[in-house]
């Protein structure tokens, strides 16, 4: 029996992706127990999913510190305090300082709604439809002091079509993330991540079929 992994959420909005993680663990199939729920915006909507579930939640403004370390040193501590082992990024719109990182190594964890090294940072779908990209999709990386870097746990691709917007590929990239993020979080509970510098393999997985994917369709090719 997997020992269930004691994780913490850090979350600024809505709360989409912690809802998947809640949904998957409540039914059984994500061997993670959320420890706490910390968001930098008292208005959140996570908070509110959280208190529908009887999850712990706390606030952290990062108004009300004079700098960053400050900020993550009252993450750290509220974190280590709810016994947590892993640390998802969830929507959290703060850039994390070294402290936090050395804190937590190689336990934090991110999903970016971009097939990264591409498209870092912010508004990324629409940089994906603007730059005229056939495919985009969402990853899961473990997360270091670079913005949306470090090392690529999974991903999944999406195709990109003519006549997307940034809303409508964000609508088809989100439904991936809620299911890769679960999938990533469940190989570390599971104790089959290994890292060699950037390259993460996950032990006890098939090899996906070879099929290539093409968009717009071959014809006849």
């Amino acid at each position: 029996m997997v020992k269930k992994v004691s994780i913490g959420v850090l979350v600024s909005g809505s709360g989409s992706n912690l809802q998947s993680l809640i949904d998957h663990s409540e039914q059984g199939v994500l061997d993670a127990e959320i420890r706490i729920v910390v968001s930098n915006n008292p208005h959140a909507f996570a908070l509110e999913r959280c208190r529908k579930h009887g999850i712990p939640t706390a606030v952290v403004d990062h108004r009300e510190f004079v700098s960053r370390e400050a900020f993550d040193g009252r993450l750290i501590d509220i974190l280590k305090a709810a016994g947590v082992e892993l640390v998802l990024m969830a929507g959290f719109m703060r850039v994390l300082s070294r402290d936090f990182f050395r804190s937590f190594p190689m336990r934090v964890m991110n999903i970016h709604p971009a097939l990264l090294p591409a498209f870092p940072g912010m508004h990324v779908q629409r940089k994906a439809v603007e730059y005229g990209v056939k495919f985009s999709g969402c990853t899961v990386h473990f997360a270091e002091e670079g913005v949306d870097t470090g090392p690529i746990i999974i991903q999944a691709v999406v195709p990109v079509y003519d006549e997307d917007d940034a809303e409508s590929l964000a609508a088809r990239i989100l439904k991936q993330e809620h299911r890769i993020y679960p999938q990533a979080v469940q190989f570390y509970a599971e104790g089959r991540i290994e890292c060699e510098g950037r390259r993460v393999r996950i032990r006890n997985t098939s090899r996906m079929a070879e099929n290539a994917l093409q968009n717009p369709s071959l014809t006849g090719f």
